[in-house]
């Protein structure tokens, strides 16, 4: 057979693959660039970028556990005006599809931080983060009540531009369709599922929580099947009747894991804490899936999304 077609439609955009670092876990792009060809990606999830800088929460801030990691970095970043004066030219160097991780206190932060961006033509798109579970203010505090996840995915939906919005995805709520259809009612073009879940570590000499912020997310392997059911049930009940696609996270750290989560409904799938201990894994996933449909004479990958037999 000929090549397997692996290029994907995201939210209006035509995409090489469906390959994506996750936030938080590649820096701002240039991180990542000293270990593999960041351009052969389908997108780049960037750090969250907040109106001001930010330190984040105390040390230890990540703690590794049984199959994952914690972590409780509190969305330490270098503020807007750096990203604009050093990172965003580098970004455009890159032959990839660039998201911005987006956070903020306030929901003005938020519109502050997308409409300037808004402007750059280096920037594909947004990820609105309204599901940190390690900061104080903002973050979770918007992403586990409906309406609010409504009206703030409605407002900074107007500052956006013709730049697509993405909402990240709380796992840690009654009903994650509840808020899906929240973000899609706001006017969300994609939804990244699912974040980091809320959890603690106890370090058994000192009877005391071993992160400074005392619980963190829980990321890795150890969430995988939770998040693969968790795509699977906002495809089916949400997203494939919106027609809004979804980009698939959580413990994906091999070809394997990727195609679960895109039988599973997702349109791409994103690569986290897996780059820790190995950088360049997003090219292994990305080889991985190439030889999968090759393999299942798969001839274009978006043919797998949402094939679930029952």
């Amino acid at each position: 057979m000929t090549e397997p077609n692996l290029s994907i439609e995201f939210a209006g955009l035509t995409l090489k693959n469906p390959v994506f670092t996750a936030s938080g876990t590649c820096g701002y792009i240039d991180e990542l660039a000293a270990f593999m060809d960041v351009s052969a990606l389908g997108g780049f999830t960037t750090k969250s970028i907040t109106l001001y800088p930010r330190k984040g929460n105390f040390t230890p801030r990540i703690v590794e556990t049984d199959a994952g990691m914690l972590n409780a970095i509190g969305l330490a970043n270098i503020g807007l005006d750096r990203f604009l004066r050093e990172k965003v030219p580098l970004i455009a160097q890159y032959d990839t599809a660039v998201f911005v991780n987006v956070a903020g206190r306030t929901i003005d932060e938020y519109v502050a931080v997308t409409e300037r961006l808004s402007q750059e033509k280096a920037i594909a798109g947004f990820e609105l983060n309204i599901s940190c579970p390690n900061v104080k203010k903002g973050g979770i505090t918007f992403g586990t009540d409906p309406q609010q996840v409504e009206t703030i995915t409605q407002t900074v939906k107007k500052v956006a531009g013709a730049k697509p919005l993405m909402v990240k995805l709380t796992p840690t709520v009654t009903d994650i369709t509840v808020t899906a259809r929240a973000a899609i009612a706001g006017g969300a073009d994609a939804l990244s599922m699912v974040n980091t879940f809320t959890a603690m570590v106890i370090d058994i000499e000192a009877r005391r929580p071993i992160l400074a912020n005392r619980t963190g997310g829980l990321s890795g392997p150890a969430i995988k099947p939770i998040a693969v059911y968790l795509v699977q049930r906002v495809y089916r009940e949400v997203a494939k009747l919106a027609g809004i696609p979804i980009l698939g996270m959580g413990g994906i750290r091999n070809a394997s894991d990727a195609a679960e989560f895109l039988i599973a409904g997702a349109t791409a799938v994103a690569v986290g804490t897996a780059s820790f201990i190995r950088p360049d894994c997003c090219q292994s996933v990305l080889d991985g899936l190439h030889d999968y449909c090759r393999r299942h004479k798969i001839a274009n990958i978006r043919d797998l999304t949402g094939t679930l037999q029952d």
